[in-house]
């Protein structure tokens, strides 16, 4: 059976996606960046670098160190801003035959507000993710992402300024992923993505110092996988929307577990850097899962999970 006569199709709010492999945001720059390495059209879709209101530099470096399965960054969003954005690229998207969501992040709530409102107004955008893992600037510098209200205050702005599918992209780095996640649910979010990166740091023992110079950075890749694939699989129990899995995702078998735990969707982040092919591999890698198990649709994996009664009541034990 081939991977055109299987059933890929995925569903994100208005968003109907050819399959379930997107590319998530801050790896594939402004969308262009991989042509002629990947077919970008075959992808169900991409997310573009965050974009903000106004450029941004970024933190200072060094951004970026390798660690065991994985990498912290400390990029700091930079970017080259909204009016940049829509000038000089976003013409170019609007030539790609694959929907372009657009990740976007600000420093207070009428900030997301605002941008909302400008990216609803352009032509070639598909849907939205929001950034909530920024600082609140005017609370102390607390990551919208980590605080339920916050989250929904955002979500809320953000829902009131647009019409398109609205993904809302949550923070692990929290004591409960379900509150945060129900929270934007219910203030209007279409979607989720889950998760983002896990905040880590990596010290330099001969000069005693920190590796980066943002000093902490997100960790992702491989080493956080088990992690994200948990913090999915307990969202999906809680809530109606689509997930979209991120984290650690290289081969069709991550994206697999994704899946299976109850994902709609996922992301390829860090992956992309060590494989650029991996995306295409990820979509042929499902064909073959899907051929091999008798599958005609896809969503006959989505939430397919297998768990005894035995290993309720031990998890339930746990908590």
């Amino acid at each position: 059976m081939s991977e055109q006569i299987l059933d890929m199709t995925v569903i994100i709010g208005k968003l109907v996606l050819r399959n379930p492999v997107i590319i998530a945001s801050g790896v594939f720059g402004y969308g262009r960046e991989y042509d002629g390495l990947i077919d970008v059209e075959r992808l169900g879709a991409i997310i573009t670098k965050g974009i903000s209101l106004r450029p941004s530099l970024g933190n200072p470096g060094p951004r970026i160190v390798e660690t065991p399965s994985g990498m912290l960054n400390a990029i700091g969003l930079h970017n080259i801003g909204f009016d940049a954005f829509v000038k000089e690229k976003l013409p170019l998207l609007r030539q790609l035959n694959v929907p372009v969501i657009v990740n976007f992040y600000g420093s207070s709530v009428e900030e997301y507000a605002e941008l909302a409102r400008k990216l609803n107004e352009c032509d070639g955008i598909s849907g939205l993710e929001v950034n909530i893992s920024c600082p609140n600037i005017r609370n102390g510098g607390i990551a919208f992402g980590i605080d339920a209200d916050m989250a929904a205050a955002v979500t809320r702005a953000v829902r009131g300024e647009t019409a398109l599918p609205l993904i809302v992209k949550l923070s692990p780095n929290v004591t409960s992923i379900v509150d945060i996640a129900l929270s934007v649910v219910n203030a209007g979010a279409d979607a989720l993505s889950l998760i983002n990166t896990i905040t880590g740091m990596v010290i330099d023992i001969e000069s005693q110092t920190p590796v980066l110079g943002n000093i902490t950075g997100g960790l992702s890749g491989p080493a956080i996988r088990p992690i994200a694939v948990r913090m999915v699989w307990e969202v999906a129990q809680h809530v109606a929307v689509p997930i979209i899995g991120v984290g650690g995702i290289i081969t069709a078998d991550d994206a697999l577990q994704f899946l299976i735990a109850g994902a709609t969707a996922i992301q390829v982040g860090t992956g992309i850097f060590v494989n650029p092919k991996a995306p295409e591999e990820i979509i042929t890698g499902i064909a073959s899962f899907m051929t091999r198990h008798h599958y005609v649709h896809i969503t006959d994996i989505i939430g397919s999970l297998r768990v005894s009664s035995k290993s309720e009541d031990s998890d339930a034990r746990d908590k």
